[in-house]
């Protein structure tokens, strides 16, 4: 009888056990679950770790000034448990300055920063088009000097911001005349510093972009004797900085989608962009108006013969002794952000 009684109190405790396990595992099960469904319904937040993403506005009118006034770039990374540091520059140099010490993990370049940066070998890949930069660039001299076209330019002093788009557009123009920089005198400025220089004479001429370019002209006191009457393209390309876009895929083709979102909404609401932009430059309305009305912002991948301007462009860099290492420019350029885009 005892040794009955025992076994039968040994077969109960086992039950219980068996119990006791199998709802331990259920219950594991049900939390797992519900944890992921969390994850998911949040856009998968709740798995990823918190990323501060370090963009950069280049100079210029750029939607992405609109992006920031808005909030809007704030609300799609939120979403992705991201939030955003700000930073702006003059122009490119400065800006891969930052780029290379991790302080810049997305932004845009013009032609002549983008071939520098990646002959240098600085990590960051091209992933889109933005502009063709047709209408970018221009060279203006003040009335009283008496230029009156680019052969006038020998011998003179060139104010540029060297290693960007305009310095680049400054030797194509030079070299389609039958000069070269041997033939001016360059002087180095950022454009802060170009435009006193400018406006006091300082210097003969000077290679820039907007807003300066119709503000100066606007004024009555320069004139333009090359600009986009001289077809040259100066592609402006949006970047990523390597590591950063291989660990936050998705935070690439959200900062996208929110500077098309910004094209858009610029393109709709025209009176609205121009009052923004006027207010956060502090350039009269009127004058950034005449700005958007010559301006195409754009977001798309490089065509073939986009590929291939930006080719000669570093070739012409390098024989000039710009930049010290050969690129193919084809090989930096990942257009999958903009692919997931349109899916």
């Amino acid at each position: 009888m005892k040794r009955n009684k025992f076994r039968a109190l040994t077969l109960t405790a086992l039950s219980v056990i068996a119990l006791v396990t199998v709802l331990a595992g259920c219950g594991g099960k049900a939390s797992k679950d519900s944890t992921a469904s969390a994850a998911s319904a949040n856009g998968g937040t709740a798995e990823r770790p918190h990323v501060t993403v370090n963009v950069a506005i280049n100079g210029g009118l750029s939607p992405l000034l609109l992006a920031k006034e808005k909030g809007w770039l704030v609300e799609e990374f939120n979403t992705l448990n991201a939030d955003v540091s700000w930073s702006e520059f003059q122009s490119g140099p400065p800006l891969l300055e930052s780029l290379a010490s991790k302080r810049v993990d997305l932004s845009f370049l013009g032609d002549g920063a983008t071939i520098s940066g990646l002959s240098a070998n600085l990590p960051f890949e091209v992933i889109a088009l933005l502009s063709d930069g047709k209408l970018s660039n221009s060279i203006i001299t003040p009335k009283d000097k008496g230029i009156t076209k680019v052969e006038d330019l020998k011998g003179k002093s060139i104010a540029v911001a060297k290693g960007t788009t305009a310095h680049v557009f400054l030797l194509k123009v030079l070299e389609k005349y039958g000069l070269s920089d041997k033939d001016v005198n360059l002087i180095a400025l950022q454009p802060e510093d170009a435009l006193p220089a400018f406006e006091t004479g300082k210097v003969d001429a000077w290679v820039t972009w907007d807003p300066y370019t119709t503000k100066e002209t606007a004024s009555g006191k320069a004139t333009v004797i090359a600009g986009s009457n001289e077809g040259i393209a100066a592609p402006v390309s949006a970047i990523a900085r390597t590591d950063f876009a291989k660990s936050n895929p998705e935070l690439v083709t959200a900062f996208l989608k929110v500077y098309k979102q910004a094209i858009d909404w610029q393109n709709a609401h025209n009176d609205e962009a121009v009052q923004i932009y006027a207010d956060l430059k502090k350039i009269d309305a009127g004058v950034v108006k005449a700005l958007l009305a010559s301006s195409a912002p754009s977001l798309r991948a490089y065509s073939q013969e986009e590929l291939d301007a930006q080719q000669k462009s570093a070739e012409l860099l390098l024989s000039n002794g710009f930049i010290k290492n050969k690129i193919s420019f084809q090989e930096h350029v990942d257009s999958s952000f903009l692919e997931k885009l349109s899916q």
